[in-house]
This record gives C-alpha cells, sequence and structure tokens, in this order.
C-alpha cells in the first residue's frame, strides 16, 4: 500500500514539474485522503421489509403524509364556486377535472414517479438537487473530493461519454449561468414550501372550525376565526415538547378521517344523484373548459386546492419506504378521496345554495357533532405535518449553506427526525395566525395556498427532467412525455392562480421573496468567504519551512484548528501563529463539512489523516456530514474525533511493520464486526495510556477477534514502540488540555464593489450573521476552551 502511494505521487511529480517544486512539495505534504476513504468499506444493506410491515408504515404513513392532501375537501367547492353554482353541468365538470387532477398529479405523477426520486429516502426539492450534485458538478460551494464519492450513502450512476446524460452534464457544469438558476429554482421552490407551510394550517384549522357556524348559525364569523388562532396558537406552542407522545394518536386519527369521508361520500351519492358518477368520463373536462370560459378558468384556482399536500407526501418521505406510500393512497387515500367529492357534489346537485360549508352541510345530522370533532383532529394533524416539513427544510438550507445558522432541538431520543427550530416556530406562528386574522375567510387563504403549491409543483417538475437525464438516464422520448403532460396540467393551473394573485395569491409570493432574499444572501455571503478562504490558504511547504516546533514554543496540549477547508492550512492558524509566541504540541485541522447525502453512516464520518512528519504532531481530521445528520446530535464529537485518531496511529504503525495481507486481515476484522453491529460505545475510550492504545482497536475488533487473544502476535504484529510512545504522547497532550480555535472571520465589500454587493455583503449578509448562532454554540465547543481568531476578508 504504501509502495502504491509512493507510485502515484511519482506519477504526480512527473506531471506537475511545469507547476514548480513549491507546487509539487505542498502536494506531496497534503495529499487527498485517498486511502483513508478506501479503508471504510462500504457497510451499509438496503432494508427488506415483509409484507406484514409494509402494511404497519403504511398505515404510520397516513398521519404523516397524507394529512393536508385528506383535508381538502372541507373547502375545495367553496373556493371553485365562491359566487355559487350557476348551473349543475359546471359542478359535474368542476368533478371530473378534480378527479383527473388526483389522479394526472398525486396518483401517477408523484406516488409512482416522483417519489422514487428520493435521496435515500430522503424528498423535497433539496433531495433532489443533492441527487444531481453527486451527478454533476454544479455546487457552488466546492468542498468535496473524491473521497467523498466513496461513502455509502454517495450512490451515483455512471454513463457513456456520448450519451444524452453526459452531454447534459457537460451543458450543466459548462454554464455558470444554469447553475445559478438551477440554484435559484431550489431556492424558490424550497421557500415556497415555507409559505404553504404557513398557509395550511391557516386554512385547515379556518375551515375545520368553520363547522361551529354551519351548526349554529347564530354564531358570527368572528367567533370562529377566534377559535381557529386559539388553536393554532396551542398547536405552535407544543411544537418545543414534540410530538413523541401523541404521535401515535396521528395515523389513527386520519385513517378514521378517511374512513368516515368516504362513506359520507358513499351516503350521499346514494341518497342525493348517483348520475354525478358520470363525472368519470373524460368528456365533462372537455365540456368545463369549453362552456366555462373565463369563469371556469379562474375556478381552477380552487380546483388546484385537491391536490394541495402533494408536495408534502414528497417532502414527509423520510422513514417511510416508498412501496407503504404507494399502498397507503393507492388503498385508503385515493379511493376515500374520490368518494368524498363525489359525495359533495351529488348533494350540491340538489342543494346548490348550500356552497358555503358544502362539507358540513352534507352530513347526515345524527353524527355532525362527532364528524365535527374528527375534521378538526385531522386538521390539526395536517397542520403539523406541514410545520415538521418547514423545519425539516429549513433543517436541509442549513447544511446546505442556504439559510443561517438556527438552533436545531431534537424532541425525541427515539426518532431522529422529529426537530424543533425556536425562531422558525415563532416566525411562522406569528404569519400564520396575521393570515388567519386578516383574511378572516377560505376564499382568499385558498387563493393563496393554490399558488404556493402550484409553483412548487413546477419547480419539481424542471428537477425531475434533470434527475430523469442523469440519475436514472431515461429515454428522451420518456422524458419528453413526462415534461409534456406535467407542464400541460400544472402550467394550465398557473395560468390560472396568476389571475388570481390580487385575490390573497399574493401573500405566498410575498413570504418566499422575504425568505428567498436571506436565503439567496446568506448563500452567497457563504460561497464569497470559503473562496476567500480557498485562495488564501497557507502552503505546507511554508508549514515545513518553519521547523518541528514551527518556529514557535510548544506547549502542553492539543489544539483543534476549525476550518472550511478539506485540504491546506487555513489562514486563521498562520494568523494565529505569526502574532502568539506559542502552539500546541498537537495540531489537528478540523474540517466539519456537509455533503449533498442525506446522511453519512457514523462509521464512515471521520477521515483522519498525518500532515508532515511524525515530529511535526499535525493532523487533519475531515468529519463528514449530510444534511440529515445533526452535528450537535455528537455530543461526545471529541471522544470519537480522538478515537479515530489514535486508530489512525495505530493502523499507520501497522502498515509499516506490516505485509499487506496482515493489514487487509485486520480491516476485514473491522468490517465484519461493523456489519454484525458490534460496534462498542464510544465512551469505553479511558483515560488511562494502556488502555487508550487498546480502546482504539476495542471500538471496532469484536472481544473474540484475535486481536483480543493471547496469540495476537501471530496475527498481526506488535505495536512498534514508536506507536506506543505516540499514542502515549497524545493521551499526554489530551490530558493537559484540548483547545477549540475558531475563525471569527468578518466579510466586507471591496471599495471598488458595485452598489448591489455592497447592500448584500456589508448589510444583509453582516446583519445575518449578527443575529444567528456563532460557529462555537453550533460545534457545542465549551466556553472556556474557546479560543476566536479574528480575521477580516474582503470580498
Amino acid at each position: 500500500m504504501i509502495e502504491m502511494q509512493m507510485a502515484r505521487r511519482m506519477s504526480a511529480d512527473e506531471n506537475t514539474d511545469n507547476k514548480g517544486s513549491v507546487w509539487a512539495l505542498d502536494q506531496q505534504l497534503d495529499q487527498p485522503m485517498d486511502e483513508e476513504a478506501k479503508r471504510l468499506r462500504n457497510m451499509y444493506k438496503e432494508k427488506k421489509y415483509s409484507t406484514l410491515m409494509l402494511l404497519q408504515l403504511a398505515f404510520q404513513s397516513l398521519g404523516v403524509v397524507y394529512g393536508d392532501l385528506g383535508t381538502s375537501p372541507l373547502y375545495v367547492f367553496y373556493n371553485t364556486f365562491p359566487d355559487g353554482i350557476g348551473d349543475p353541468e359546471d359542478l359535474i365538470g368542476a368533478l371530473s377535472v378534480i378527479i383527473y387532477s388526483l389522479t394526472l398529479i398525486p396518483l401517477l405523477k408523484y406516488v409512482f414517479i416522483v417519489c422514487r426520486a428520493n435521496d435515500n429516502g430522503q424528498g423535497g426539492t433539496f433531495a433532489l438537487y443533492s441527487l444531481l450534485c453527486r451527478h454533476a458538478k454544479i455546487k457552488a460551494i466546492p468542498n468535496q473530493d473524491q473521497t467523498d464519492e466513496a461513502l455509502t450513502t454517495y450512490s451515483r450512476s455512471t454513463f457513456g461519454e456520448q450519451s444524452f446524460a453526459a452531454r447534459t452534464k457537460r451543458w450543466l457544469e459548462g454554464h455558470a449561468l444554469m447553475q445559478s438558476t438551477l440554484l435559484i429554482l431550489v431556492l424558490v421552490g424550497s421557500c415556497m414550501v415555507i409559505g404553504d407551510g404557513i398557509l395550511t394550517p391557516a386554512i385547515s384549522v379556518l375551515s375545520a372550525v368553520g363547522g361551529i357556524n354551519v351548526g349554529h348559525p347564530k354564531i358570527s364569523n368572528g367567533v370562529v376565526v377566534l377559535v381557529a388562532v386559539v388553536i393554532l396558537v396551542l398547536l405552535f406552542t407544543m411544537q418545543r415538547h414534540g410530538t413523541d407522545k401523541v404521535g401515535w394518536l396521528f395515523a389513527p386519527v386520519v385513517l378514521l378521517w378517511f374512513l368516515v369521508i368516504g362513506g359520507i361520500g358513499m351516503f350521499n351519492i346514494w341518497k342525493y344523484d348517483r348520475s354525478i358518477l358520470k363525472a368519470f368520463s373524460p368528456v365533462y373536462v372537455y365540456r368545463f373548459f369549453k362552456r366555462g370560459g373565463k369563469d371556469g378558468w379562474t375556478s381552477l384556482g380552487g380546483i388546484m386546492l385537491s391536490i394541495t399536500g402533494t408536495e408534502a407526501l414528497f417532502a414527509d418521505l423520510s422513514h417511510f419506504p416508498v412501496p407503504s406510500i404507494q399502498i397507503a393512497f393507492t388503498s385508503v387515500v385515493f379511493p376515500c378521496l374520490l368518494l368524498a367529492y363525489c359525495g359533495q357534489a351529488a348533494y350540491l346537485m340538489k342543494n346548490s345554495n348550500n356552497v358555503i360549508g358544502a362539507f358540513y352541510h352534507s352530513i347526515p345530522d345524527s353524527i355532525y357533532w362527532p364528524v365535527f370533532i374528527v375534521a378538526t383532529a385531522a386538521a390539526v394533524v395536517a397542520s403539523q405535518a406541514t410545520i415538521t416539513a418547514t423545519f425539516s427544510l429549513i433543517k436541509q438550507a442549513l447544511a446546505l449553506g442556504c439559510f443561517p445558522r438556527v438552533k436545531v432541538v431534537h424532541t425525541s431520543r427515539k426518532y431522529r427526525h422529529q426537530i424543533y427550530i425556536p425562531e422558525i416556530n415563532w416566525i411562522v406562528m406569528i404569519l400564520c395566525i396575521a393570515v388567519t386574522a386578516g383574511f378572516k375567510n377560505q376564499n382568499q387563504i385558498g387563493n393563496a395556498s393554490g399558488t404556493a403549491v402550484c409553483i412548487v409543483m413546477l419547480v419539481t417538475t424542471l428537477l425531475m427532467i434533470l434527475v430523469m437525464i442523469l440519475v436514472w438516464r431515461c429515454h428522451w422520448i420518456l422524458v419528453l412525455i413526462f415534461t409534456g403532460l406535467s407542464l400541460v396540467v400544472e402550467g394550465t393551473y398557473f395560468s390560472a392562480v396568476l389571475l388570481k394573485v390580487n385575490q390573497g395569491g399574493w401573500v405566498p409570493l410575498v413570504i418566499a421573496a422575504a425568505f428567498f432574499v436571506i436565503m439567496y444572501v446568506w448563500h452567497y455571503g457563504t460561497v464569497k468567504r470559503f473562496e476567500i478562504e480557498m485562495h488564501s490558504k497557507v502552503s505546507m511547504a511554508w508549514i515545513l519551512g518553519l521547523g518541528p516546533s514551527l518556529g514557535l514554543v510548544r506547549v502542553p496540549g492539543i489544539g483543534l484548528v476549525y476550518s472550511e477547508l478539506a485540504n491546506g492550512v487555513p489562514r486563521i492558524f498562520s494568523h494565529f501563529i505569526t502574532n502568539l509566541p506559542a502552539i500546541h504540541s498537537v495540531v489537528i485541522f478540523v474540517c466539519v463539512k456537509y455533503l449533498p447525502v442525506c446522511t453519512v453512516p457514523e462509521e464512515e464520518r471521520f477521515l483522519v489523516k498525518r500532515i508532515g512528519p511524525k515530529n511535526f504532531h499535525m493532523f487533519r481530521c475531515v468529519a463528514r456530514y449530510g444534511y440529515k445528520d445533526d452535528h450537535k446530535k455528537d455530543d461526545d464529537f471529541e471522544k470519537k474525533l480522538f478515537q479515530s485518531l489514535f486508530m489512525f496511529v495505530r493502523l499507520e504503525s501497522l502498515m509499516e511493520a506490516s505485509s499487506d495481507s496482515d493489514v487487509s486481515s485486520l480491516l476485514e476484522q473491522q468490517t465484519k464486526q461493523s456489519e454484525d453491529g458490534l460496534f462498542c460505545n464510544s465512551s469505553n475510550i479511558l483515560h488511562s495510556d494502556v488502555d487508550l492504545s487498546i480502546a482504539s482497536v476495542d471500538a471496532i475488533v469484536p472481544d473474540d477477534s484475535p486481536l483480543h487473544s493471547n496469540n495476537m502476535t501471530s496475527f498481526v504484529p506488535a505495536s512498534s514502540k514508536v506507536e506506543t510512545d505516540e499514542i502515549e504522547f497524545l493521551n499526554n497532550c489530551r490530558d493537559a488540555g484540548v483547545v477549540h480555535m475558531l475563525g471569527n472571520t468578518v466579510v466586507k465589500a471591496r471599495r471598488e464593489s458595485k452598489f448591489w454587493k455592497k447592500i448584500a455583503i456589508d448589510y444583509l449578509y453582516a446583519f445575518l450573521r449578527k443575529i444567528c448562532r456563532e460557529n462555537s454554540v453550533m460545534f457545542n465547543v465549551p466556553h472556556e476552551s474557546l479560543l476566536n481568531v479574528g480575521q477580516v476578508f474582503y470580498v
């Protein structure tokens, strides 16, 4: 293995003679972590689910995925015909459009196509973007390298150089404008999902509580709005406690809701007008558009509410396999929704004056109030699902450098996906209450919700085109068919919601615009800061010239220097050692970076390598996270880092003292043990000198391994004295103290910069950095061992 490294370095030297000896020396001293990454074996196995387990998961998915889509019957017909039903043919035509909209968009497009484009089980616009980033170099922050492609979760397709996918890839990578446009599309879609997370609780709860007014007409609409506001306040206030204790109620409540609306629909069809079933003929879709004219076109904005919640279906995909989502939708959700809409239409055929509150008017009097309670509970569950989706989306944006650092709280030890973001929770609550109290009716809120959902669907379609080409490598004819059908349906709806921008549709546009400015400015500032750090990093040749003492006094202890750079020496380190007369005996450059993957397995999280000669005692540690991982989750981050460091030292010694077969045997033991799930808790790392040298193996090798037997020397050679001395030295330095050095970077625009750039960097980005959480808090660094190194970057 060492011979291979030397051969590769000699080859690199031959290819870089024309770049200067300093550059070549720097490459030799700071090589990529290819060998370290290869030691981490692929230990991931795709979960296999039995039929019984799939049915159980399908039942559980009802409470998480389908709450928003399931509460749409509360308000669709009222928003479709706010001025009343002029002709029964219009009602049949609207029902026909609803039927085929549910068939084409949620059923065919999302459940059977888009859900397959998940990122290791994660859905949403950021999941699609992460897939594309792995198949083409379009990520704005270039902190990835070949070692990241060896990750278990870093799956991607390969294709021929002359294929359509390869040509599309080269086209994307060769046009910076297209990369920026793609990022803007993702941010717009994400902001619209946030807007929908504000509007869905408002319209769902207000529509459900509206049953009070139908049951008791004397109660004013102001009382209904007040009750809705109270429920929303309670809902958002309870977010900090999580849903772990009451989450088990969600699936039964939503299942009961679907059975209730399906049963009421069947009753109404039988009681009022069975001829309404002719709406299943597509002929009535044609007649609806032909006779409707402009009024029929504008009514599409209300019809579109029948498919709101479809995006939440995709965004909340995590922790449920796609087959369970498909089973739940095809067996429960789809038939019950069709029955509910047909039943309401059958009732309205005979009672066209009751279009306002049509759902509650169509309920038999004997079960009115029980259904009202179930409807209110279902609306709360639907609201909870969209709020959770908003939290999840913000966390993804935070990990990918598209949102200011905010506090992420895990509300459940059992379920990692249950998170709570205090700042976002209160902002969403205030906006949701403002929308509810400001509009006071379902019609304008429905117009706003339709606008948000339509834009998200269009963004998903555009991203899916690239996914089908780059990831799935579909034939261009299939891509064309998918694109054509999706854009025809969604483009038609989009043209309709544009007509209602002045009737409430402007709300999500304003909300999304505000969030878009925040996300884009933060991402722009982050990219500029990373670029200047890349260009200002210090050469390893310069470090080598300082000598083993780095030209300073080496004091006992370990210094952890945090940086976003996965190679090279960050500028903060050179700034530190040129201003202070001492540095720690051991220096570890720590790079915490987020990759375009949903998660990084714990056993593949850390990469450790040595920098420079051994007597320098300098290392680099790269901690890799996915957008679903939480850095603060690792309360023992420091302990795991040192565990990986000791393992690296031991393996390095084995590589120097053993044959390749011996090292391979050790790594096979590591792989087999990891596959069997026998990783020991990292707390087993003790502070004694001897225990530390053994703990580095204990964390990976089973107790019955030959490494723990009396014949250990027959399996691998004994650790050299050099290794033992170095582990003892590292242990003593750790006991002396660990200091975390963070760069307190200030980014400013240059004097000659354009006006818009000065506004973005000097005011907006500076303001966001001031109000967001500091790096030390995000990294969970103890205050007593924190050392901030200030520096100013001009971009």
